[in-house]
Formats: C-alpha cells, structure tokens, sequence
C-alpha cells in the first residue's frame, strides 16, 4: 500500500480557502454560476465541467426526500446533505437554510452548523413559516424588523469571517418591486454580504435592482418560475455577481428516469435508452477509479476495460 492521497475522499482545499474563494469570486467582475447539486456525484459532474461553485437547493433537497417545499427539512438533514456536497469538490458550496430553521437563536445556531459542515455561505430568507417555494403564490413575509434580527443573529455567530451571509427577500411578489428593494438595503445595513430577491419578473426589474443596491447581487433562474430566463451575457452585462440554476439538474435528471421507466414498463427492456445514458467510463472517470490503485493495488485489483458489463 502506498501513502493515501487525501483528496479522494474529500475535497483538498479547505473550508477557509473555498470560503475566500467565493468572495473573491462575487468582487472579481466575472459572473458566478452556481448550478444545483442534488448529490455529491452531481457536484463532481459541476466542477468538471468548469462552473464556480455549487448550489444545494432547499427545494431540492425537499423533493429528493419526497417532501414538498414547505419548510419540513431539519437542519439536521440539510447540514448533512450539504455536508456531503461540499467535500465532493473544491468550490465553494452556497446552500439554502431557508428561514433559518426557527426563531434568530436557530439562524444563529444554523450558521454555526453549516460552518462546522464546511459550507462556503448560506442564504436566509424573509418568508414566515412555514416557508413556500419562491415561485408559488400564497407565501407570506416578515416585517422588516424581524428580518434583521434573524439576519443580525447569523451574523452574529459566524466565526469565519469568510462565511458569506446572503439575504433572500421574497418581497417582490407581496409587497412590489420599491418594498423589496428597500428591505434589501435594510438587509445590507443588517450585515448581509449578498442579496438574493426572489422571482423578480424581467431582465428591466434585475436592472433596477442592480441600479438601487451597492452590494453583490444574485440571480434565481429557476425554470417555470415567475422570471424571465435570463443568460448569462445578460447578468453579466447588467453587473449582477452570481446566479444559481437551483433545479434544473433534478429536473433534467428526473425527466429522464420518467422517460426511461416509462420505456422500459412498454417495451420490456431498456436497450433503446442506451445512448442518452451516462456511460460506465465515465461515470469512474468521475469517481477516479484510476486513482484508488495507487492507494491500495491490493483492493483495486481490475481495470476499467474488464468493468464493462
């Protein structure tokens, strides 16, 4: 056995470094894309690509557990499925922690978690609970005030100051466009270093927001939600700093499994489905089967070449 290499089990940047990363990455003047991960796999597919970090989506993590998006996920399993995602690769991770999982105590103790998880920043919003997707009529928001004590209270309890706070204001589609900007700035003045407004409707409402609020700025383009989709030349060109693609890896991969169950109940055999898979090559390519033989010859004792079948 020859001397472990600890990047394959973990990622081999640490969670201070992938913390600045992501700062660097929201002053650096390039826009950051964060697609959704909805599984450590998918994180490594993410970075190999070539995108600047990871997203883990509230909403995503709801459905992968088969719950709606209503505010029924615990910390607990929101801090261990982003745990999970972070150390798959070396970008930073953004994760959704919703309202803050309770009352400002909870959004204190909250940071604290996905700081210990290794998350790079988190997002809170400005719904009541029990929370809804941003995208859904019939959601509520706090007064003011009270989003500032549960944004002040993250704050508080963050002991990295790398950790990135961003402030999520569902007041677009409630309270208007001015209400949701004001908020923002009182968000801003909360200590927040990144401000997220839900569901704006037109690349014009993304411009008036840029024009009104004088921090980094993200971008929800989330598929058949009330915002117009958006490229990435656009965000750019209107200055915001990042933008997440939240759901469209479960949904890319969910419409696929229901086409290809639906195939495999009518034809009774999944041959015709062969070419649109990922294939077994690459799916160890990304696992870096390789790379375990320099571990432990004794354990990896194939080659990918006999692995066919």
């Amino acid at each position: 056995m020859s001397g472990a290499n600890p990047s394959l089990f973990s990622s081999s940047v640490g969670d201070s470094a992938k913390r600045r990363a992501l700062r660097d990455g929201l002053s650096s003047g390039t826009l950051q894309r964060w697609p959704g991960a909805f599984s450590p796999l998918v994180a490594k597919l993410v970075a190999d690509i070539g995108f600047e970090g990871v997203y883990v989506s509230g909403a995503v993590l709801s459905a992968d557990l088969g719950l709606p998006d209503i505010g029924l996920t615990t910390l607990t399993e929101v801090a261990g499925r982003g745990q999970q995602i972070a150390r798959a690769t070396d970008l930073p991770t953004l994760i959704d922690a919703d309202t803050g999982f309770g009352e400002p105590m909870s959004a204190a103790r909250t940071v604290a978690t996905l700081e210990d998880a290794g998350l790079a920043g988190c997002h809170l919003e400005d719904q009541v609970n029990p929370k809804r997707c941003g995208h859904l009529d019939g959601k509520d928001v706090v007064g003011v005030g009270d989003m500032v004590r549960r944004l002040g209270a993250a704050v508080s309890a963050r002991r990295d100051p790398d950790f990135v706070i961003c402030a999520r204001t569902d007041a677009r589609a409630i309270e208007g466009l001015d209400a949701a900007i004001d908020r923002a700035k009182a968000y801003v003045d909360a200590g927040a270093d990144l401000v997220f407004t839900e569901a704006l409707r037109d690349l014009g409402e993304f411009e008036a927001f840029r024009a009104a609020v004088d921090v980094p700025l993200l971008a929800n383009m989330t598929e058949f939600g009330k915002s117009e989709l958006l490229t990435a030349r656009q965000l750019t060109d209107v200055g915001y700093n990042a933008v997440i693609y939240p759901v469209t890896t479960l949904r890319i991969a969910m419409g696929a499994v229901e086409a290809g169950l639906r195939e495999i109940d009518s034809a009774g055999t999944q041959s015709a489905l062969l070419d649109g898979m990922q294939h077994r090559s690459r799916l160890y390519e990304l696992l870096r089967y390789s790379d375990y033989n320099s571990f432990d010859s004794d354990l990896y004792n194939f080659t990918i070449e006999e692995a066919r079948l």
